[in-house]
């Protein structure tokens, strides 16, 4: 058997930041063989995961990356099992990587295709290998659970807990000076205050329908007369559809301009919204 040395156990803890204990028995079982050693940690690793495989992934975070030069934007949710690694620097490059490269690369249909591409900050690894290092280290399941590309300009905003995140397609004069702030602070609105539709027209009518018989209803216990409470009712609608229509919905860092005005004073035209919450 070949003998191992400290510093050569040493080496392959801050090759994979793994125990000192588990690197000596690669080493032991790969013949002193640092890439055969790595392997071996990584196929142990992955035999590990499976074993784990029912594990609740209740927590973790959402990543976005957008360019709107390149016009496309893309947005990941990853899971895990707990708070703490959830927020590590470690699982937080892991998310922004998958959302990276689906924006930049080829694309993806599924998670399972994702995790064949190349990492985009990683030379040569592929993001399920940097997956699987990071359980290895972690000793938590992962699990790539969503996955959105759009192929348009988009702005992007992730909420700094990774727990809320949006992307907003748009189209116009989006390589002016101003589109690429403008696109964000559109996304972080999104963010902050969860809008039900991006257009009154994309409202569920029986949603609209409820509302203006609630409406109507409180007119009358007021003593409104039946002749002008249809148009107090519009009026009262439109304040419904400034809460929860993106368009129609005071803009969060100037209130004295709509969402919509402030796309079209810029130039922009918004097409299209996802909004995530994770877990949701």
């Amino acid at each position: 058997m070949a003998e191992i040395s400290a510093a050569a156990v040493m080496s392959l803890r801050e090759k994979t930041g793994l125990p000192m204990m588990e690197c000596k028995k690669a080493l032991l079982e790969s013949g002193g063989n640092t890439d055969q050693a790595v392997e071996w940690l990584r196929k142990q690793g992955i035999k590990t995961q499976a074993m784990r495989s029912d594990r609740e992934t209740s927590t973790g975070r959402l990543a976005v990356y957008t360019d709107l030069a390149k016009g496309v934007g893309a947005m990941i949710e990853l899971k895990c099992e707990s708070a703490p690694v959830a927020n590590s620097q470690d699982f937080k490059d892991l998310a922004n990587d998958f959302a990276k490269q689906l924006a930049l690369g080829p694309g993806a249909q599924t998670a399972a295709e994702l995790l064949t591409q190349p990492s985009p900050t990683v030379s040569g690894r592929t993001l399920g290998e940097l997956k699987d290092d990071l359980f290895n280290r972690m000793r938590e399941v992962f699990e790539l659970s969503r996955i959105c590309r759009i192929d348009a300009p988009c702005g992007g905003y992730a909420h700094h807990d990774g727990t809320k995140a949006a992307l907003v397609e748009l189209t116009g004069q989006t390589t002016s000076a101003d589109a690429m702030v403008v696109a964000k602070d559109i996304a972080m609105h999104v963010v902050a205050t969860d809008p039900k539709a991006l257009a009154k027209e994309d409202l569920d009518p029986q949603l609209v329908e409820k509302e203006r018989e609630i409406l109507t209803e409180a007119a009358r216990k007021e003593g409104k007369p039946e002749n002008i409470i249809a148009k107090m009712i519009d009026g009262r609608l439109r304040n419904f559809f400034s809460q929860c229509v993106l368009l129609e919905q005071p803009f969060v860092k100037d209130d004295k301009q709509t969402v919509g005005q402030l796309a079209k004073g810029t130039g922009l035209e918004i097409k299209r919204m996802e909004n995530w919450k994770m877990g949701g």
